[in-house]
């Protein structure tokens, strides 16, 4: 309700959110760069690795459909915002402490469980500064000083380990200071913009509202239809939402995570395991590298350019998966590619399909029906990979074949 001015510029409070991201990310793509080899550490097995990446990244996803409608009816975006860091900066950090398997299951669904607390009230607060800045450019830019900190954070793992010898414990616990900072910018960061939907021109009544209480006598009977007019629209999601929502869950079904594919890079003996979390790295750079390119296409080029997303995500599984070590760290490249467009410009394109007053409940839905395709996708890529990796292969380029189909119908009917 306060439209207080806001005392920074949109572009600057689309940077100081990016280094706030950018924080976070060196907590939990630093933890998550060595998920699978730190589970099978504990004794899981790949279909364990996989349901568990899976079901963590269905929860970022799936409790999004709950978080994201209370987050706005609430209208307290920063404190949801606030509160989902506080839950991965906190339990990032007790894995270090742990050497049994369910309670390190248990960390790492719950790290993401903060990120699906904060992700409908802080895609919903960045929106509304996007509105000046682009909707593509910033959140593609946004992306990308996210993942500086998704560089950042897997190579610290990566030299806690070597400096440990390959013990998992200081390499978790390090990232509590980065954590600690996140939370800290987070706050300054409210304090010196506590409205950004003020950034927004869309975001006040419309121009035509003035003109019932200009006239209230005569405007009485019409009253009614004039105040409920909105509401239905406002009820429910537009119809081109749902579709795109169903492309975007059934290209994340096809996709592994990284999990697996790290899993794979370590059992095959391609690489030591120190050496992941620097793969993972290099993949957090093609990641930005990805959100930027296509961000910036976005805004010249309308949703065109997300044909892309389904025929990059349909090579990574034969590149990942491969015995050669060059070709799987290729694969693993690709992915971070794949990974930068769904974490930018798909979360851009869904702010430009939905009005404003609906846009946190619209990232929640979003989320949700993305979130049960990665459960689906965690369990299909692990399941598979004990099996056939080239069944592995097939399956997937089938799902984002009919994501791309299903794409281009929309596109078509758009």
């Amino acid at each position: 309700m306060e439209h207080t001015s806001t005392r920074l510029s949109a572009w600057r409070f689309v940077i100081g959110f990016g280094v706030v991201a950018m924080c976070a990310d060196i907590v939990y793509e630093g933890a998550r760069s060595v998920t699978g080899p730190f589970l099978a550490h504990l004794g899981a097995s790949a279909l364990v690795v996989g349901v568990v990446t899976g079901v963590g990244e269905s929860a970022a996803l799936l409790l999004r459909l709950v978080s994201g409608p209370l987050a706005g009816r609430s209208g307290r975006f920063w404190t949801w915002t606030l509160a989902g860091y506080a839950i991965t900066v906190v339990s990032v950090p007790l894995l270090g402490v742990t050497a049994v398997l369910p309670v390190a299951i248990a960390l790492v669904i719950a790290e993401r469980v903060g990120k699906a607390v904060r992700s409908p009230a802080k895609d919903t607060l960045l929106s509304h500064a996007t509105a000046v800045t682009g909707r593509g450019r910033g959140f593609a830019v946004h992306e990308a000083l996210d993942q500086f900190g998704a560089l950042v954070g897997p190579l610290l793992v990566a030299g806690a380990l070597a400096w440990s010898g390959g013990d998992y414990r200081p390499a978790f616990l390090v990232l509590a200071v980065p954590g600690a900072v996140t939370i800290a910018l987070a706050a300054a960061l409210r304090a010196r913009v506590p409205d950004p939907a003020a950034y927004e021109p869309a975001a006040p009544a419309p121009a035509q509202a003035p003109e019932p209480a200009q006239a209230p006598e005569p405007a009485q009977a019409q009253g009614p239809s004039v105040h409920m007019e909105p509401r239905p629209v406002a009820s429910r999601l537009p119809r081109a939402f749902w579709a795109y929502a169903s492309f975007v869950a059934l290209t994340a079904a096809g996709f592994a995570t990284f999990g697996v594919i790290s899993f794979h890079l370590v059992d095959a003996h391609l690489v030591a395991t120190a050496a992941v979390p620097v793969i993972y790295a290099g993949a957090m750079v093609t990641d930005a590298l990805a959100a930027v390119a296509t961000g910036w296409g976005y805004d010249r080029w309308g949703s065109g350019v997300l044909v892309a997303l389904p025929v990059v995500a349909a090579v990574v599984p034969a590149l990942a998966f491969s015995g050669t070590v060059a070709v799987a760290v290729a694969g693993a490249l690709v992915w971070g590619c794949v990974l930068g467009i769904q974490e930018s410009t798909l979360r851009a394109r869904v702010a430009d399909l939905v009005p404003a007053g609906r846009r946190a409940t619209a990232y929640g839905v979003f989320g949700a029906v993305v979130g049960v395709a990665a459960v689906a996708g965690g369990a299909l890529a692990g399941g598979l990979y004990e099996v056939s990796v080239p069944m592995l292969v097939a399956v997937t380029v089938v799902l984002q074949a009919a994501a791309l189909v299903l794409l281009l119908a929309t596109l078509r009917r758009v």
